[in-house]
């Protein structure tokens, strides 16, 4: 059910050859009944035309500047507040331990 099926080789195309004939001798009406000569385009250009470089004014570089800087503290902000909700968790969980910890080593002293 699963295995492939190959074509025995007597029906398997060779390599050289296509399963598609090749379209020659047809011979398609013309798209309209008026007789006209059929105009050439117009040659197509190689490359598109170079783009201008991007130019900083000093207004402009002071506006990214500062973009930059207030990009830096909040995430800055954002990594030492992980950073410091991490630490509270951590201290939090090791006081829970101890707590634990000293309630079930000496349970007959309360």
């Amino acid at each position: 059910m699963f295995t492939p099926k190959i074509p025995p080789p007597d029906t398997a195309p060779t390599p050289g050859t296509s399963l598609v004939p090749p379209l020659t001798g047809l011979v398609h009406p013309p798209a309209c009944t008026c007789h006209h000569t059929p105009t050439v385009p117009a040659p197509v250009s190689a490359a598109p035309p170079a783009r201008p470089a991007v130019r900083f004014t000093p207004g402009s570089l002071i506006v990214a500047a500062a973009g930059g800087t207030a990009v830096i503290l909040v995430v800055g902000t954002v990594l030492v507040s992980m950073l410091l909700a991490t630490a509270i968790t951590a201290a939090s969980v090791a006081l829970c331990a101890v707590v634990l910890r000293s309630l079930l080593n000496r349970p007959n002293n309360r």
